[in-house]
């Protein structure tokens, strides 16, 4: 039990940062098709990664209470984060009039609205077989495409194309994984993340939005039936990469295992970050290689930042409505200074 607490605290973490420095690369795919390749590389499992874990701890939702809760843990943050985005983005980008729509998630709050919607929907999902279950989610989200008035309203388009990997991780064991952990099984890993790098890399064309989920196939120039077959593969795609990662995530405890209970605070607060380096003059700086690597660093260093106990005291208000972190970190402060004021006058 332990030990599957540490994987997962470690999984989060690990993939928080991912979604950190894809976000923060983001602003140079069009110029190094390298760059390119390791984004894209990247969206195949990040995200897919984290909503299979989501709904591996999903197990508990038939419990009282439980909806009540996921209400109070996603929707409120999600309205709170969505009225502060919106004055974040009527400064930043020096907008005429401030606009605030709850319907339409700013940028990466969408997760909150699927990851609500995903629960509710586990209510009906749930009483059926694993494989009836995932195959007709899989159908909704395969003829979903076609309908083009599903995009990013409400969430619904990355709502219903994700929700099979939901349900997955839903149904996942433990025992699952424990296939992973060996040296053939992470040597397969290593080769299948080479090779979907170069894939994308001999294949610049590929549109990265099949890999977001958020649009439906008429946005991407494929309303054919072969849509459906295009979005299938990159399904298997995903999924190949997802246990790939699962592949080399440690189960030991590390300095980092802790804070990757504290990815919600990395996920909500990140953006402020990102969008104020995309819209300012740093982000000229990072032209080659050796800025890239330090774009890794800074995003490690971000992600360390925001998961810290000083972020999350100050945000916890924000995000859990709660003041235990923010007054458990001012008694600290205030002991210490009353401790060093002793000594001070002691000396």
């Amino acid at each position: 039990m332990q030990k599957r607490n540490y994987y997962f605290d470690n999984a989060k973490f690990i993939l928080i940062f991912f979604v950190v420095f894809g976000h923060l690369l983001q602003s140079f795919i069009a110029d190094n098709e390298i760059i390119h390749a390791l984004y894209k590389a990247i969206y195949t499992f990040h995200m897919p990664a984290f909503i299979l874990v989501s709904g591996f701890f999903a197990k508990g939702f038939y419990q009282k209470g439980y909806l009540r809760k996921i209400t109070k843990k996603l929707i409120l943050p999600y309205l709170i984060f969505q009225l502060i985005y919106s004055v974040y983005y009527y400064y930043l980008y020096g907008q005429s009039q401030l606009t605030v729509d709850p319907l339409d998630p700013h940028w990466s709050l969408w997760f909150l609205v699927s990851l609500f919607f995903w629960n509710i929907m586990l209510l009906g999902f749930s009483k059926l077989k694993a494989v009836t279950a995932i195959s007709i989610s899989l159908v909704i989200a395969l003829a979903i495409g076609y309908i083009d008035f599903i995009s990013n309203y409400l969430s619904l388009s990355r709502t219903f194309v994700f929700f099979p990997l939901f349900l997955l991780g839903y149904y996942l064991k433990k025992e699952h994984l424990s296939s992973l952990f060996n040296v053939k099984a992470r040597s397969v890993a290593a080769l299948a993340f080479v090779i979907v790098f170069a894939w994308f890399y001999l294949n610049p064309d590929i549109n990265y939005q099949w890999l977001l989920g958020s649009k439906p196939y008429g946005e991407m120039g494929a309303a054919s039936l072969a849509a459906m077959g295009k979005r299938l593969g990159f399904y298997l795609l995903s999924l190949m990469m997802v246990f790939s990662f699962f592949a080399f995530v440690p189960k030991k405890q590390y300095f980092f295992t802790d804070l990757g209970k504290n990815t919600l605070y990395v996920y909500l607060l990140h953006g402020f970050f990102v969008k104020t380096f995309r819209e300012s003059p740093v982000q000229d700086y990072f032209t080659g290689p050796e800025s890239y690597l330090l774009l890794a660093v800074v995003s490690l260093l971000l992600t360390l930042l925001l998961s810290s106990k000083i972020a999350t005291s100050f945000a916890q208000p924000f995000i859990e409505l709660k003041l235990s972190k923010f007054k458990r970190l001012s008694f600290k402060v205030f002991s210490a200074l009353k401790f060093y004021k002793k000594k001070l006058q002691n000396g």
